[in-house]
Order: structure tokens, then sequence, then C-alpha cells
């Protein structure tokens, strides 16, 4: 019965905001067309709002479970149109918190104490609240300030029931729309419900804050809060509270005489060093999950919170973008083209010089403008989308490697409208590279293997007895594989031999009973002769 009134609310909202107009222009059946022009709401409601924002509102006014659809669906610019990505950026995961007590209940059956025995002091007025948890006050017993955060109760059946109508209004448009194959909504909203059930194991995101808290140990540049270990579980996480300026607050941090252009340019820095050093990196840095700390404003320090979603990328995929990277802003197309081949990310049979032209008619528009100008994150779309006419196939890794770069980019510039993208990025990637290929990597790989290879030592004599004791044996085991062989091809022989002498017996007895007949007994005998001569034939010949 929920289901039904949430299909049907559904149904409401896409009339609502005439939803069905994304059709128009597609290239649908003839009876799905037909069937378009006959729903009657098309003559009673107007469309008066862009596409866009229709999508948006509709969206927002269906919940928090699509709301972050949405907001996922934004960062798929390789596959939307960018009214419609750009649109659904402007989502805002506001919702309504749930119960203060209702959040102490779930703390307490989780950690198995009354919230007064686990924390000297507990506020049950959410801090913050978002579609999947919402944020608490608390200090620690040892006096500690933390912020615990909670999942939503019933959150659960929630996603799964919304996710089920997602999956059906995928293969819907699916089945219905040949471009929208294309867009494989199927697997954009598999994606969704991987991100969003791992959102729901708090301890995945303790794990990954924990991680990227190592990665940066002692850093001036990003610090990680604490994670406490002892008081989290699958629903709860408890964490060091942090106090900071939110990055997007432009004027406190001027006003404080933030160095913004440090700043911007540490933020390149915070976001080269996860991808090529660590090989880990926080795929969700919007502005409300980025602060700046107050302590020392000349060489200001970024705070990250919320590590929910996180991205990891191979050593091949790392050296793929950094000399994608290199030969894009020496405008070497022939190498990018190449790179990607090489990759096996497109068909090894994609023509390298067709390929090539394509990439150079999208990227020289971009290089006209002055350096400082020119978008990295641009260039990856354009690259991503140029690559797909040749059948490249969507790598998720890299879809959230490019939501991030977006990300980062966009708050450089807007702290710092005057940074140098690339200017700050090179001299990291150049180094990274030389540092890839170059002797130190090769004396790195050599350290690294040498406690395996010491550690095999005492194996090689056996493995060398071994391997002299089947060379001493291969020519015994060649002439019993030579005798065997031998005795097949006798029998094989002694086969043909016997079906040709019925072969020929047949053929006999054919003449025989083929001669001319005197009686008419003998002229049946005579078709039977056919036959026996026909099956001699055969035997004779095979």
């Amino acid at each position: 019965m929920r289901r039904l009134s949430r299909s049907l609310k559904i149904a409401h909202t896409i009339i609502r905001f005439r939803l069905d107009t994304f059709f128009d222009d597609l290239s649908l059946p003839w009876y799905l067309r037909i069937l378009l022009y006959l729903m009657p709401w098309r003559y009673f409601i107007k469309a008066t709002q862009p596409r866009g924002a229709r999508l948006r509102m509709a969206l927002e006014s269906l919940g928090p479970v699509f709301i972050k659809f949405g907001q996922m669906l934004s960062t798929r610019r390789d596959l939307l149109p960018d009214d419609i990505a750009n649109e659904l950026k402007r989502l805002q995961d506001d919702v309504p918190p749930f119960s203060g007590a209702q959040a102490q209940q779930i703390i307490e059956k989780s950690l198995g104490k009354p919230v007064s025995e686990l924390f000297a002091a507990f506020n049950v007025t959410p801090l913050a609240s978002a579609s999947v948890a919402q944020v608490h006050e608390a200090t620690l017993v040892d006096g500690r300030e933390a912020v615990v955060k909670v999942i939503r109760p019933g959150i659960v059946k929630t996603i799964k029931k919304d996710v089920a109508l997602l999956y059906t209004l995928a293969h819907i448009v699916h089945a219905a729309w040949q471009e929208g194959r294309r867009l494989r909504p199927v697997e954009v909203v598999a994606e969704y419900e991987q991100t969003l059930f791992d959102e729901l194991d708090l301890r995945k995101e303790a794990a990954n804050g924990s991680q990227l808290k190592r990665n940066f140990e002692d850093s001036d540049i990003l610090y990680v809060p604490e994670i406490y270990w002892d008081l989290t579980r699958q629903n709860v996480l408890v964490m060091e509270r942090i106090y900071g300026i939110p990055v997007a607050e432009v004027d406190e941090l001027r006003a404080q005489g933030t160095d913004m252009k440090m700043l911007a340019e540490r933020g390149v820095e915070v976001f080269f060093t996860q991808v090529f050093r660590d090989s880990f990196f926080h795929a969700d840095m919007h502005p409300g999950n980025i602060f700046v700390s107050r302590d020392n404003p000349v060489m200001p320090q970024y705070i990250a919170v919320d590590f929910g979603i996180i991205g990891s990328l191979t050593a091949e995929d790392q050296s793929y973008l950094a000399r994608n990277f290199l030969a894009f802003f020496t405008r070497d197309y022939r190498q990018v083209a190449q790179l990607h081949i090489d990759s096996g990310w497109v068909p090894a049979e994609t023509n390298v010089t067709a390929f090539e032209t394509a990439i150079r008619s999208v990227c020289e528009p971009i290089f006209n403008k002055p350096l400082k100008d020119i978008s990295f994150g641009q260039v990856l779309l354009g690259l991503f989308q140029t690559a797909r006419r040749f059948n490249m196939e969507v790598q998720p890794q890299l879809v959230l490697l490019q939501k991030t770069l977006l990300n980062i980019e966009g708050l450089g510039r807007q702290l710092y409208p005057e940074l140098d993208l690339w200017q700050t990025g090179k001299p990291f990637l150049e180094s990274w590279m030389k540092d890839r290929v170059g002797p130190k990597a090769a004396y790195r790989t050599l350290k690294q293997q040498v406690p395996d290879w010491l550690d095999k030592m005492p194996l090689i004599p056996q493995l060398a007895f071994d391997t002299l004791q089947q060379i001493k044996n291969q020519p015994s085991q060649s002439r019993l594989a030579l005798s065997a062989q031998i005795k097949q091809d006798e029998a094989r022989r002694s086969k043909l031999s016997r079906k040709r002498l019925i072969g020929v017996a047949c053929i006999i007895a054919a003449l025989w009973f083929g001669h001319e007949p005197s009686r008419e007994w003998m002229e049946q005998l005579s078709l039977v002769g056919w036959f026996i001569g026909g099956l001699g034939v055969y035997l004779f010949i095979n």
C-alpha cells in the first residue's frame, strides 16, 4: 500500500512539473508518441520554467533520497546536458531534523549504555541535519569536545523503496528511449544505490577518515579530525569536534587576514597530493564539508569532514591522468589519443589519427584562452565526451575524480579569481612523473622487492634441483610419448585396412548382384547390389 502511495506521488510530481516534456524531442516509437500526446494534463498544465529548473524542483519535492540522486546526477556531466547539470548542482540537502530523543535512543541501543555514562554532556538539539544522518554536540568523559553523527531511523526502508522506484523509472527510460540507453540509466541508479548504502555504514566513513588522517599526519595544509573508535558503530559515529570558518564564507576569511592566494593554491596542492601521492582522495569536497582553521591566517590550513565518499586510483590510472594532463597542456594530441588506446579504455582498433583530430577540435578552442583561465575540469570533461564517441566506457573512478576536480577548481577560483591552476599543478605533476620513472623509482621498487627475494632464497636450491630432474627425465618421457604415438598410428592403419578390405568385398558382392538378371527375384537383388556397392565405395574411400 505504501509503495502504491509513493508511486502515485511520483506520478503526481511528474504531471505537476511537466517532466513529460523531456520526451518531446526524442525519437520515440510512434505508439509511445501517440500515448504521450493523449496525456490530458498536457493541455491544462503549462511548462513555464526551463526543463532543468522543473527537474530540480521535482526532485526536491520527492524528498531526501531523490535530492541526493539529483546531486549525484549533477556530477555526471559526461551524461547530461549542461543546462540540466548546472540546475541540479543547485540542489541543497536541507532536511528537517528528527527527534533528539529518538537520536539518543539510537545511540544508547548501539553503544549499550545510557548517554549519561557515555558522555559528560550531550545536546539533544541537532547541530546539523542531512538526508541520511544528523549531528549532535557532545563532550567526552575526559573533557574532549566531540560530535555524534546518527543515522536517521527508518532510512534504510525509505532508501530501498525509493531506489526500487528509481530502478523502475530507469528501466522505462532504457526501454522507451533509444538515446536513453547511451545514458545507461540502470547503471547510474546502481552506482547511486551503492553510494547510498556505503553512507549508511558509518564504520566505513570512520575508516576513511582514519586513513585520510594518517596520510596527512603532521601536515600543515590539511587537518582531519580524530575518530573515536570506541564510540563508533554502524549507525553512530563519534569524532573530534573542529572549529573553523566555512570555506564559502569568503568575507569572514578576508576579515581575519587570510592569505587568499595561498589558501587557493593549498587547495590545489591538497587535491594533487591525495590523487597522485596517496591514491586516496576525499570525493565529496563541496564547501559544506571544508573549513579553514583560524590558527594561522598567513599559512592557512584546511579542515575536512564527512568522509562517506572516497575515491581511489590504480597506479595505471594515476600514470594515465598525469601523462594526459602534461600532454594536453603541451598540445600533444597524438600522445593523448595513443594513451587512451594503450590504456584499453578505447578499443585497440580505433583510428589514432581520427581520434587525434577529434581531440584537437575540442581542445584548441579551450587553449585560445589565457592559461590561468583554462579549466582543468572542462579539459577533463571535453576529453571524456570526445572519447565516448569512440566507444570509451565511462570509468566510475574518473567520474569521482572529475567531480572532485570541478569542486576544487571552482572553490579555488572563488577564493582567488586569478588562480592559475596549471601553474600550481604542473610542477607537482612533473615531479611526480620524474619520481615515478626515474632512478628513485627503480631504487624504491628494488628496495620493496628485496625482502621478498630474501624470503624465497632458501627455496631456490630445491627449485633448481626439480628443474634439473625435469630436464633429465625429458628424453625418456619423450620416448614414451613417441612409443604411444607409434602404437596409435599402427592401430589407425590397421582399422583403415580392415575398412578397405570390407569395402572391396562389398564392391565384389555388388558386381555379382548387378549381373544381368534372368529371373524376377534376381531383379530385386540387383537393387540390393547397388546399395552394397555404394557402401563399399564409401568404406574404401574413407
